[in-house]
């Protein structure tokens, strides 16, 4: 019998994302075993604490776990489950776990998949360093800084790097739950499961949901004016070297100051802060696509429309008929 092995966190965590993943591979299992007429479940599936001791989350709910790491001594697949809040005061607090992740990786080959901010912990282990990786979009800042030898893919919610799996946010996990499904049970059971449990299959994207609200958690005050000049000013033609002298820099120390304070180039900034504001717009308004690019200081139309895919994952007529709250309803 093989081994999946579900990290219980000490702890901040999302109840929701222990529990889904757990039913969801049971619900597998089972079906396997009916479909292949087997004996026992092809899998053994832990939740796996410090200790036996049942963990409390919220201060309303609590996990008894099924075994500890001590109890495993080989696994063919860890989930790392997510952890919140302060993330490095919860990476501290779980410390042993690290280690556990990476000997099972050396020792046996085990595979891991780490949830949403769960690759936080994953990333601890070293094991990420010049892999890909994506985890939740609101904490992609903090991660690049902590962990440069990793290769984020922030438009992800799915990343595989030769048996190290990771994923997007929040309840994508399902869509990430249902593709290690087909990796582990097959296709067949995995599309089973996706129509029993009423969850997209093949969801791969998570731009359309990241909301750009801005890198400022910085220091350099010159940098901080030009991004609020930028925020307050998004729907004119903005020039680069003029907002580079209103800030008392030469264009060079400005490219320079501002890619190191928000990981983003000025451009790339612009081009973000006037996407999230067309997003709005066409959430909320009845304005043609035409109309909301012009009113984000946009011209051409084939820019505007590539500009938003590669932020939003979806062109602009994509995104308001998913989004806009009256078409919706109509």
């Amino acid at each position: 019998m093989r081994q999946i092995s579900i990290i219980l966190p000490k702890g901040n965590t999302i109840v929701d994302t222990i529990i889904a993943p757990y039913n969801l591979f049971r619900m597998a299992n089972s079906h396997l075993q009916r479909l292949e007429h087997l004996k026992e479940p092809p899998f053994k599936i832990d939740l796996v604490g410090s200790t036996m001791e049942p963990i409390h989350y919220q201060g309303i709910f609590s996990i008894q776990p099924t075994a500890t790491m001590e109890d495993i001594t080989k696994t063919d697949l860890i989930i790392v489950s997510p952890i919140s809040g302060d993330l490095p005061k919860e990476i501290e607090n779980n410390r042993e776990f690290i280690s556990w992740i990476k000997d099972q990786r050396i020792k046996n080959d085990s595979e891991i998949a780490s949830l949403c901010k769960g690759a936080f912990l994953l990333a601890e282990t070293g094991l990420l360093n010049g892999k890909s990786c994506a985890t939740h979009w609101t904490s992609h800042d903090l991660f690049r800084e902590r962990y440069p030898k990793v290769q984020l893919m922030p438009e992800k919610i799915i990343c595989e790097d030769n048996g190290i799996y990771s994923s997007g946010g929040a309840y994508s996990i399902l869509n990430f739950t249902l593709y290690l499904i087909e990796r582990y049970f097959g296709r067949e059971t995995a599309i089973w499961c996706s129509k029993i449990s009423e969850i997209d299959f093949d969801r791969i994207s998570q731009n359309e949901f990241i909301i750009f609200s801005g890198q400022k958690e910085h220091t350099d005050e010159p940098i901080k004016k030009a991004q609020i000049y930028i925020e307050n000013n998004y729907d004119k033609k903005l020039q680069i070297d003029s907002i580079a002298n209103m800030v008392h820099l030469n264009a060079r120390s400005f490219l320079r100051r501002f890619k190191k304070a928000t990981l983003n180039t000025p451009l790339e900034y612009i081009q973000r802060v006037k996407i999230e504001a067309a997003k709005k717009k066409l959430e909320s308004t009845t304005l043609s696509v035409s109309e909301v690019m012009y009113n984000i200081g946009y011209n051409d139309q084939k820019a505007f429309r590539n500009t938003f895919r590669k932020y939003s994952g979806l062109s602009p007529n994509e995104y308001r008929n998913k989004y806009n709250r009256e078409m919706a309803f109509s």
